[in-house]
């Protein structure tokens, strides 16, 4: 197999050597990151959103709270590393987007890349639906109406109505589209310097304000201090379903942006620098969260709910016992940092998208933002009309939206990382990106690197999907 391998990496190498000069036109035209700290923040502001916000914080409360946060940590570091540095390599190798990344390196497997392209076009509608639900809070927090946001009836008389979710929902997604139009350098990667700066100093500035409340220290303690009696496999497999949706792995996300990277700056520490944001926003979402969930549930917060229950219905009642005054202004400050988070992932899907569509059929970013944004327009209305007018229509009794969510992120994107695995490892051979991330030096974790995509991440991904798979029809819930 090793044989195999060094022959297809030569074979390889030589004939992308070939196409050089074909290389520099299409990135050319597709556009790069101008620095490398303009790519760590898009890149950043991709895998952190609500993944990290809404998601992680619930999944901590409900799997143990510290020991949760040292599995997702120990994952993050390892599995988490490794997939990352594959994709963004992957990308920066053939400069081109999921689509093509892996046609180009083996024409049999143009599969993969159809796979991985389907996946952001399947999120970016329905993610763009959340952002819209999003929204609509920071307006009404913005707006003074804070304590009729704490209803009870607020958020499901919102979502099933049949024009206002509808109106956020376009507003969200024309916002995502005039940064994407701007391009990579005047769009994206301008946009993400200002946005994730200021995401990061109002989750500490919210989580500082959230930690000074009454009752607070119980749920510090749950959250940081891991009890190992609480440890199982399902807190593995959770932990390791949300570093996927965390970390925008297995979505062709990091491939498009490794593809827009520049050949001097160096892969590995970017992706070191990407995981510290990532899981530092996770790691204070969770404080911000968890100790106020403690304050309102008397000490329990799994009886928050999960989902839209968390961010949606009990947060806003938390805030409200502040008053109209203090509940209204860390109402708005929480909501406008969900809403930049969301912002940021939700640019990067969007991106992605689009560069699949310039790759695919070469038109012009103009020609291709305008295609990609009347289809997120057009796709995204039944998942918000499925909770309404549409809401007697389900797929195996999920609404629209839970269906498409559970069809990306449970089945496809498990299947497209594992995959990749598979032709990395197998396929291509390990020294086909080894070699690109050593292009600027020595790859510290090379060995670490061959070993994990050969047998230990397509183990542990095969697992996520075996078990997301008989969660979904109620055999093994996780």
């Amino acid at each position: 197999m090793e044989e195999n391998n060094t022959a297809v990496d030569m074979q390889d190498n030589q004939s992308l050597d070939g196409q050089n000069s074909q290389e520099n036109q299409p990135k050319k035209k597709r556009g790069g990151f101008t620095s490398k700290i303009g790519f760590v923040l898009a890149a950043a502001g991709s895998a952190v959103g609500l993944g990290n916000i809404w998601r992680f914080p619930y999944l901590a409360a409900k799997y143990g709270g510290g020991i949760f946060l040292l599995t997702y940590i120990i994952l993050a570091v390892t599995f988490g590393f490794v997939l990352m540095i594959a994709e963004i390599a992957l990308g920066r190798k053939t400069g081109m987007s999921a689509i093509n990344a892996f046609k180009k390196l083996n024409k049999k497997w143009a599969f993969l890349g159809v796979l991985c392209a389907m996946i952001p076009i399947i999120i970016l509608p329905y993610y763009s639906v959340i952002g819209g639900w999003v929204g609509k809070y920071f307006f009404t927090y913005v707006s003074g109406g804070g304590m009729s946001a704490a209803g009870d009836n607020f958020f499901n008389g919102f979502i099933s109505s049949p024009w206002q979710p509808l109106l956020f929902f376009f507003i969200f997604v024309s916002v995502v589209f005039v940064v994407v139009l701007f391009g990579v350098e005047k769009g994206v990667e301008k946009v993400s310097k200002f946005l994730m700066p200021a995401l990061v100093a109002l989750t500490i500035g919210v989580t500082i304000y959230t930690l000074t409340m009454p009752g607070s220290a119980e749920g510090i303690k749950y959250y940081l201090l891991p009890d190992f009696k609480k440890f199982s496999v399902k807190t593995v497999l959770a932990a390791l379903g949300q570093l996927f949706y965390s970390m925008s792995l297995a979505m062709g996300i990091m491939i498009t942006y490794g593809s827009y990277m520049k050949k001097q700056d160096k892969i590995e520490s970017s992706v070191h620098q990407i995981e510290v944001f990532d899981t530092g926003i996770a790691l204070l979402s969770g404080l911000m969260i968890i100790p106020a969930a403690y304050t309102f549930s008397g000490g329990n917060p799994e009886t928050l709910g999960q989902g839209p229950g968390l961010m949606f219905v009990a947060l806003p009642k938390v805030f409200a016992k502040f008053g109209s005054v203090g509940g209204g202004i860390l109402g708005a400050l929480f909501f406008a940092l969900v809403l930049f988070a969301a912002l940021t992932s939700a640019i990067s899907l969007m991106e992605t998208v689009v560069s699949i569509v310039i790759d695919k059929f070469h038109l012009s970013r103009k020609k291709s933002s305008l295609i990609v944004y009347v289809g997120t327009l057009l796709l995204g209305i039944p998942s918000s009309l499925g909770f309404g007018v549409w809401s007697a229509v389900s797929v195996g009794g999920m609404t629209i939206l839970d269906m498409f969510d559970f069809l990306s992120n449970s089945i496809l994107m498990p299947i497209a990382a594992l995959l990749t695995c598979v032709f990395i490892g197998y396929v291509v051979g390990c020294r086909n990106l080894t070699d690109e991330i050593e292009r600027n030096g020595p790859f510290k974790f090379k060995k670490f690197f061959n070993v994990m995509i050969k047998y230990v991440c397509p183990i542990c991904i095969a697992a996520i999907l075996v078990t997301s798979i008989l969660d979904a029809f109620g055999v093994f819930s996780i």
